[in-house]
């Protein structure tokens, strides 16, 4: 384990204290010099005799290895193999402090935490009553709790009293902690895709079943009944495909969001890629797209397959639901947020724009200011849902303006890579 070095005591503090205030008192002359010197020597006796009986230079790594039973060799490697450990180890002592923490739980509970209370070092009630529930009655336990910010993780935490039997080594009580983040989004993303999917595929469904017993019955041998039934079944079977796709995507996204990308990514070049495949959707519709940029954009920090999702979706949008103003813009350009750099995206379009009361839930699952328009222009409900996703996992920032008949702007920022933002 690392050599965490020796204790600052009050002891110490006041050997230095009378040390100086007796050499104050001579130099002024309020104190003889042999007898400052005398008084000091008999203070500074009192105080190592103190030292040698309470121990407290005693490095701190040592006590630790002796209240574990682990300060013969013996002992250390299995320290050795205890940072090893691919979870968080933290182990404390009866009176609830930290006397060893692997490297594993360092992310939870920083390199300084042994010598410090359990309560100054984790921020969880649950876990923290756990573990001093067990140090008094010894009873193992096991919990699962949650840690809300920066963004929301789970933990399952096992957590025993261990004695070595050995004479002279303290009992003291360990916690395994275990991130079980994934395994409860997966186990919500289920949930949550049984709900929603049950109810969104209801209607085309229905509808489905619905034309093939009317093609079965009375218009079998109807041909232009049954061309018209065919290309309705065509749509409801697309709009199928597009919300189980959408659906499978933002499980996909989901399910890593509390992982940051890594990847420096030219966000102007996603955009070209994205313009260039919306085309001929932009021809058919006769609506003129636009590219304003700053010169020399540097690099963000993301994904690239993510990031084009996101472009892709706001301009989707903007074309589906604002085509009518004939116009999009979107603008690159440097931004910055709390004094940290960034890259912002906007998406402008000039149609009916959207009322400010339905702003705040529009990255909603399902949600539609007008559901019968959105499913007849081929809309999930769910673009909007996986932009905000994305954008959280990357670390970024989106915000809604619209106002009705001014059209609606969707700026997107997202933090720059690490070597083009300290080269700005």
């Amino acid at each position: 384990m690392r050599d965490f070095g020796f204790r600052w005591t009050g002891t110490r503090t006041f050997v230095v204290s009378a040390a100086v205030i007796f050499l104050l008192l001579a130099l002024f002359g309020a104190l003889h010099p042999v007898v400052a010197f005398c008084s000091f020597l008999l203070l500074a006796g009192i105080s190592a005799t103190r030292l040698m009986v309470v121990g407290e230079t005693m490095p701190i790594r040592l006590r630790a290895a002796e209240k574990t039973g682990m300060s013969d060799p013996n002992g250390r490697r299995a320290l050795a193999l205890v940072n090893r450990l691919p979870d968080p180890l933290i182990v404390f002592d009866e009176a609830g402090r930290v006397v060893l923490a692997n490297e594993a739980a360092e992310a939870l509970v920083g390199k300084a935490a042994p010598g410090r209370h359990v309560a100054t070092v984790l921020r969880s009630a649950p876990l923290i009553a756990a573990i001093e529930a067990v140090t008094k009655d010894g009873i193992q336990r096991t919990i699962e709790y949650s840690i809300p910010v920066p963004v929301q993780r789970h933990y399952s935490a096992y957590v025993a009293r261990v004695e070595s039997g050995e004479a002279g080594a303290f009992p003291v009580t360990l916690a395994l902690l275990r991130d079980v983040t994934e395994a409860h989004r997966v186990e919500a993303m289920r949930a949550d895709f049984v709900a929603f999917a049950s109810h969104e595929l209801k209607t085309p469904l229905a509808s489905l079943s619905g034309f093939i017993d009317t093609l079965r019955g009375h218009a079998r041998d109807d041909a232009e009944a049954r061309e018209k039934f065919l290309e309705i079944m065509a749509d409801q079977a697309n709009r199928m495909r597009r919300l189980i796709d959408d659906l499978l995507s933002l499980s996909r996204i989901e399910l890593r969001e509390h992982v940051r990308p890594s990847d420096a990514v030219n966000l102007l070049d996603v955009v070209g890629d994205v313009a260039d495949a919306l085309g001929p959707l932009l021809t058919e519709h006769g609506v003129a797209l636009t590219i304003d940029t700053e010169p020399s954009l540097p690099l963000v920090l993301g994904d690239r397959d993510e990031l084009t999702q996101v472009v892709q979706n706001l301009a989707d949008n903007a074309l589906r639901y604002g085509h009518s103003g004939k116009r999009i813009d979107i603008i690159l350009g440097r931004a910055e947020r709390s004094g940290k750099p960034m890259l912002r995206l906007t998406v402008r379009d000039y149609g009916p724009g959207i009322a400010k009361e339905y702003l705040p839930r529009l990255t909603e699952r399902f949600y539609r200011v007008d559901v019968a328009e959105s499913r007849a222009r081929g809309g999930t409900g769910l673009g909007l849902a996986i932009v905000k996703h994305i954008v959280n996992r990357h670390q970024g920032v989106l915000s809604i303006e619209s106002e009705v008949g001014a059209g609606a702007s969707f700026s997107v920022m997202i933090p720059l890579a690490p070597e083009t933002a300290q080269a700005g």
